[in-house]
């Protein structure tokens, strides 16, 4: 429906901010990370996600994509709705996320209100599921490939880039000539969001 608001904040309140776009206010629900990121009165840029009901238009807005790609990821996980994939991304970034993922790491999602070890379990296990796809996808060949042995941190950082949306193909143009020496996977993963913010 909308792919972002762009416009002047004109509120914040919690997990809430008011984008006035030619003077109209859309109201996003956000995560704190976001929130900490806006001003109210200056310009901003949210990247949306619009869930259409019966009753109800609700958006989510989104600093920047990777954080929208890992909250569309959550919501595909079954038991996980926009409230819980919100409650996870502000007390998780989404790189922190996806080492979670690939850890097995319950508590960093556990830590989130409202998030028991039943939904943390099921989170990590879907999308380790998904990530292991997105891999063999990888193996298979789809598009030049910049993968290499397994168990490297350019394996991990695309496995993890897979749990965050990203499609095997932006995977290999993202990390294709990017010098990964020294890089922990963490460092790899963080690299390639950052370069994605301004697409």
């Amino acid at each position: 429906m909308f792919y972002y608001l762009e416009g002047k904040v004109a509120l914040l309140e919690q997990n809430l901010a008011v984008i006035d776009v030619g003077g109209v206010g859309y109201s996003c629900n956000t995560t704190l990370n976001t929130m900490s990121r806006l001003r109210t009165g200056e310009k901003a840029k949210l990247y949306t996600y619009c869930n259409i009901r019966e009753d109800a238009f609700d958006i989510y807005g989104f600093y920047d994509i990777s954080e929208k790609r890992c909250f569309e990821m959550l919501i595909s996980v079954s038991g996980v709705g926009p409230k819980a994939a919100l409650s996870i991304l502000s007390s998780s970034t989404p790189e922190g996320l996806a080492m979670a993922v690939i850890n097995g790491d319950e508590r960093v999602l556990t830590a989130a209100p409202g998030i028991g070890k039943r939904i943390a379990q099921r989170v990590i296990l879907e999308l380790k599921d998904k990530m292991s796809k997105e891999s063999a996808a990888l193996g298979a060949g789809e598009g030049p490939s910049v993968i290499t042995s397994a168990g490297t941190a350019q394996n991990d950082a695309a496995a993890a880039l897979a749990v965050l949306g990203f499609s095997p193909a932006e995977i290999n143009a993202a990390m294709r000539g990017m010098d990964t020496a020294g890089m922990t996977t963490e460092d790899i993963i963080r690299e390639v969001l950052k370069n994605s913010v301004k697409k």
